[in-house]
């Protein structure tokens, strides 16, 4: 999530330490017995090198693009659709979903995994970080056993591509920021346990893993606990998120993990100025690293003039949105959803919001840099105010993919942006893990 959405809800009061949760998560890892877990099946993933900018006829580039979405498993590493399910009683199956993400949505897409993200305010209290994250993880299982019939919960690589044999969505779920493990490394074990599959090191502000991209530097890069949790996660086989992250902890990171990272939804610097963008530099060493850069779908960071024209209201734009929040503060409760997004449609409705081909093009020019083995999916849809036109939803996906086919991708290329490296990420991953968990 980029820009934060808090709910209408009573502000907590502390709960205390690790003790006051662990029957709690006893009880949620119960619910995950019946998970029948299949052995690792090899995705094939070899090395490509798609030239951007070569196009084909767009009748050519339809035929691939159908066939491409026939069996490709499309991966979307980041939704931040978890806070209106908790929140806001949201049903997935809502066919009249005002959201980006609902299971009609995800179907007209073609959808085959979504990386539901368990995404707390790093303005949350900090004694109770881990309950409201458990929270969320609560209302994604929710879905999933009220859904049974359309959504599977994915632990594994496998697991993904076994469901989408059997004709379902796959979720998984991804922490975003580190300081919902309360600098404690054994929550690590806990949301392992609970089915999530990657953790983003930080947020928007630095954290007790590390400096953010949106602060000032505390630690100079990652911190000891930051380089511990690296390895830790290495250890159980979850994927270290590296979105958001500085440019100083991104190198550092890169220089302790022995497994592939992922950046789960960031896009590309040099195309759109913003620190929460990776420089070309970083693409190449996070390719190095065998790691996946999934687009991030939010106007803000593909678009200098949407950018340029935000940073002209943004000012204004928060101050109302921290007035009305402080007016909620008051009240012991905290500013809904639907009245902070009113606050910023008032003032983003008229800004130059680019066509979804600008997603195209950050996914071209990735592959310039990186490779087409290095690159995939991170929407950030329902953590956005603003996406491009064209790609309103989930349910757009197949013109992004009908648009890559057009610029000359085949269909082999097609398959892995749209999911397979990410599996190939998740494979490797596990398997590093099998291999260090001996020293656990």
């Amino acid at each position: 999530m980029d820009h934060f959405r808090h709910v209408n809800r009573p502000i907590d009061q502390p709960r205390g330490s690790c003790n006051a949760w662990a029957p709690r998560v006893q009880r949620m890892l119960f619910s995950l017995v019946a998970c029948a877990l299949v052995p690792v099946c090899a995705v094939r993933c070899e090395a490509g090198n798609q030239a951007a900018g070569s196009s084909r006829p767009v009748k050519s580039a339809e035929q691939i693009a159908q066939r491409t979405l026939e069996h490709a498993i499309i991966i979307d590493t980041h939704a931040d659709t978890p806070q209106m399910l908790l929140d806001e009683d949201y049903d997935l199956a809502d066919p009249e979903s005002p959201y980006m993400i609902s299971i009609p949505k995800m179907r007209a897409g073609h959808l085959g995994a979504e990386f539901f993200s368990i995404w707390v305010s790093v303005d949350w209290p900090k004694q109770d970080l881990i309950h409201r994250a458990l929270d969320l993880v609560d209302a994604v299982y929710e879905q999933v056993g009220r859904h049974s019939d359309a959504l599977g919960l994915a632990r594994t690589a496998s697991d993904i591509v076994q469901l989408h044999r059997q004709g379902k969505i796959a979720i998984l779920m991804g922490v975003e920021g580190g300081h919902q493990i309360e600098g404690d490394l054994h929550a690590l074990d806990i949301y392992y346990q609970l089915g999530v599959r990657y953790m983003t090191l930080t947020h928007t502000k630095d954290d007790e893993l590390g400096d953010s991209s949106t602060d000032s530097p505390r630690w100079n890069g990652l911190s000891d606990l930051g380089r511990r949790a690296v390895e830790r996660m290495n250890r159980l086989g979850m994927m270290v998120d590296i979105s958001h992250v500085s440019d100083k902890t991104f190198y550092d990171v890169l220089g302790v993990t022995q497994a592939p990272v992922i950046a789960s939804h960031s896009s590309c610097r040099a195309l759109c100025d913003v620190s929460r963008d990776m420089t070309d530099d970083m693409i190449r060493v996070l390719a190095k690293n065998g790691g996946v850069m999934d687009i991030n779908f939010y106007s803000g960071f593909l678009d200098p003039a949407y950018r340029d024209a935000h940073q002209k209201i943004e000012k204004q734009e928060n101050a109302e949105v921290e007035a009305a929040r402080r007016r909620y503060e008051q009240e012991g409760k905290r500013l809904s959803y639907a009245e902070e997004v009113t606050i910023e449609h008032k003032y983003e409705s008229e800004l130059p919001t680019p066509s979804y081909e600008r997603i195209a093009d950050h996914i071209d020019h990735a592959v310039k840099v990186a490779g087409v083995d290095h690159v995939g999916l991170g929407s950030d849809f329902d953590g956005i105010n603003s996406a491009p036109r064209g790609m309103e939803d989930v349910s757009k996906l197949p013109d992004l993919v009908r648009e890559l086919a057009r610029r000359g991708y085949t269909e082999e290329e097609l398959t892995k942006i749209l999911g397979g490296n990410v599996l190939r990420v998740m494979q490797q991953v596990e398997e590093i893990s099998r291999k260090m968990k001996p020293e656990l």
